[in-house]
């Protein structure tokens, strides 16, 4: 079927009070009083997302949603296996163990392939949007504006201006949003952070960050996209045009994307992290988790760097990739600190030549007068071994002359979502950090496609005084879609 037609009347009600409290006063029957959830985009990243909700006791999965009508289903199936004490096998959702509360007879979650269709539940508290990037922002709107609570994967979206609207429709209707940088409810990235802001380190002056990226998706040398031996650049250039397969309803999942021919690797997470039209690529993909501890680290959630300059490179020949593929950009603060934001090509080498360890192929660096801190998913680690010390000693205990950042419950980033789905406060990556992240990424990337120096105005949240730049802020949705 064909979307040409539809309309997004029936997401124009606000509604900022979860379904579940509503129920509760009401005083009908709630069963379980559970916060009620749903799966948005069962491909790459979703179901081990929903795997986190199940273990849940606060929380039940009760929908889930695909273009590729299969992937609905299955993942529902497994769901409603889980909470009738089954095992659920083949996705993440068996990572969620044994459902440890009352066994359901039934069926609890419903398979659905068009979204507008899950948002018309009023027993839906809260969804994850875990589509591709060039979904999130109108996803999340829709959503919003439907009165769900809503978990956004990383990055935002593919345009500044788009999130600039969804951070409106965020605070306007007071509705939880939780940003998928799931790093900061991990318990050695918060104390790193902490202890930066404590003064550990004294004035910083840096911070290194460095991601993968097309360039370093083979290899930790510059290959990757640019290798012609290399299997990411022969998925670059394939041109089959096959007719899509049963069951992907093909024109939901192009959505406000331009409309391109099917391609088995067009809608393959690849295409979908590499393609423009669908993403900003791994700058924003992948860089935005390690960036996004920088931020924390330096207490600047709400403050972008003012200027941008550097290098990069985009595929050296046409095909269905057209994102970044590496990247060197200094981004810095009207105080002199400055981000270095590197891919893996770039940065593996600028680490392991200033002996710093963890290395790995993502990671970040604080550099300040007393030395430095330097974390990635494996392990943090200071530059003397008091440093190192202080980041997990006592089971990475605060003392109560630092900085205390937020804990989230049992260290888990999708049950701090659910924490504030019921209690109304800011989780711990709210739209306002989000937004500023993901600015960053998109000027690295502006930047990079017009090799010029970028000026950030923070207060007006454009770029100033080069036209051809600001362009690149804002993208034209296909129609019938809107913001």
């Amino acid at each position: 079927k064909t979307l040409a037609g539809a309309s997004l009347a029936a997401f124009a009600a606000p509604c900022i009070v979860p379904a579940g409290v509503i129920r509760a006063q009401d005083g009908r029957p709630v069963p379980s009083n559970r916060t009620t959830f749903a799966l948005i985009g069962c491909g790459n990243m979703g179901p081990a997302g929903m795997a986190n909700i199940l273990n849940d006791k606060t929380a039940q999965v009760i929908g889930t949603c695909d273009v590729f009508k299969d992937r609905a289903e299955h993942h529902c199936n497994e769901v409603n296996k889980f909470y009738r004490g089954e095992k659920a096998i083949g996705s993440w959702v068996s990572a969620s163990g044994t459902y440890k509360g009352e066994k359901v007879t039934g069926n609890v979650c419903t398979a659905y392939q068009d979204f507008r269709k899950l948002l018309e539940r009023k027993d839906l508290d809260c969804v994850e949007i875990a589509t591709g990037d060039y979904w999130h922002v109108p996803l999340a709107i829709y959503a919003v504006r439907a009165g769900k609570d809503v978990y956004v994967e990383k990055p935002l979206g593919v345009a500044v201006n788009w999130a600039k609207v969804l951070r409106k429709e965020i605070n306007d209707r007071k509705a939880v949003f939780q940003f998928g940088t799931w790093q900061r409810s991990r318990p050695h990235y918060r104390r790193v952070a902490e202890l930066v802001r404590s003064g550990a380190l004294g004035k910083i002056s840096r911070v290194n960050i460095w991601a993968p990226s097309l360039a370093a998706m083979d290899n930790r040398s510059l290959g990757g996209i640019f290798d012609p031996k290399s299997q990411i650049r022969k998925l670059h250039l394939n041109t089959q045009t096959p007719p899509g397969p049963a069951g992907l309803d093909y024109d939901l999942w192009l959505g406000p994307a331009p409309a391109k021919p099917y391609n088995p690797v067009r809608v393959s997470p690849q295409g979908i992290y590499h393609g423009r039209d669908y993403a900003v690529g791994f700058i924003g993909g992948w860089g935005i988790h390690p960036l996004d501890i920088a931020l924390w680290g330096l207490d600047a959630d709400l403050a972008a760097p003012v200027t941008y300059e550097g290098t990069g490179r985009l595929p050296d020949v046409p095909g269905l990739f057209n994102t970044v593929a590496t990247w060197d950009m200094n981004c810095t603060y009207p105080n002199g600190v400055q981000l270095r934001f590197m891919d893996a090509s770039v940065g593996v080498p600028v680490v392991e030549k200033e002996n710093l360890t963890p290395t790995g192929s993502e990671g970040c660096t604080f550099f300040g007068e007393n030395g430095w801190i330097s974390v990635n998913r494996g392990k943090a680690r200071g530059s003397t071994p008091e440093l190192t010390n202080r980041i997990y000693a006592d089971k990475l205990r605060t003392p109560d002359n630092e900085v205390h950042l937020h804990a989230a419950e049992n260290n888990n980033h999708w049950h701090n979502f659910i924490a504030r789905v019921k209690d109304r406060k800011p989780t711990l990556n709210p739209i306002e950090s989000a937004f500023t992240s993901d600015a960053i990424c998109h000027l690295t990337d502006i930047a990079v496609r017009t090799g010029r120096k970028l000026t950030w105005d923070t207060k007006t949240e454009t770029i100033i005084g080069d036209t051809e730049a600001y362009k690149f802020l804002d993208r034209e949705l296909r129609a019938p879609w809107k913001l």
